[in-house]
């Protein structure tokens, strides 16, 4: 499988990357800066020159032979409202679009807990969950893409436990490393498009959540 993974240079990107190349998929690693590139090519992935403020056609350019395209892009805590609502919503919505264009089906994208219950918005989040509610609004409503939205809660760095709860009724911690595996896993498994899948972790196998997530 030929995937796309937006946002790559990033800490659950860069994860991403490495454990599809493990499985032996043909990676393609979105970078903004030319700085970035040796260690995807190390790492056995081809680094592409992406920009998510360019328009969806030029986009559309990069997905072009693609079977999947991952959205893993943040703007960062270091960045204004401004870059939050250009990459987490724009940018998401532009990558969704060009997949369309590119006649690329499969999407996944990395959100956030609980983006449907406004009353549980972090006050410190608020511009980024604006965000994500609304790309993951789209993504679900006005396009015809294979799509899987992952809703990890916190995230944190600790080493990965193989193990998570799926659409947990309460809020609370996931590594990203969890994620990652998730993602990839769910990315070759077809009961997962359509879903959104809220995740935090726990004590179900992740082969398994995957298999099982509704």
């Amino acid at each position: 499988m030929k995937v796309f993974v937006i946002g790559a240079h990033g800490q659950i990107g860069k994860k991403i990357v490495s454990k599809l190349v493990a499985r032996g998929e043909q990676v393609f690693a979105g970078i903004r800066r030319p700085d970035q590139a040796e260690a995807f090519e190390d790492a056995g992935a081809e680094p592409v020159a992406f920009n998510l403020l360019d328009q969806p056609s030029e986009l559309a350019l990069a997905f072009k032979g693609m079977d999947a395209v991952v959205f893993a892009a943040g703007s960062g805590g270091s960045t204004g409202y401004d870059m939050t609502l250009m990459i987490d919503l724009d940018g998401a919505v532009k990558s969704m679009q060009a997949a369309e264009i590119a006649g690329v089906k499969r999407y996944e994208i990395i959100s956030a807990e609980f983006t449907v219950d406004r009353a549980k918005w972090p006050n410190s989040l608020k511009p980024y969950y604006v965000a994500k509610y609304y790309a993951d609004e789209w993504l679900k409503t006005r396009t015809q893409l294979d799509y899987t939205i992952l809703q990890p809660g916190t995230l944190v760095n600790d080493a990965g436990t193989g193990q998570v709860t799926v659409n947990p009724d309460v809020g609370g911690e996931i590594t990203r490393d969890d994620v990652a595996t998730f993602a990839v896993q769910a990315l070759s498994t077809p009961t997962t498009i359509g879903q959104t899948i809220a995740l935090i972790n726990g004590e179900t196998p992740i082969a398994t959540a995957v298999k099982e997530a509704k």
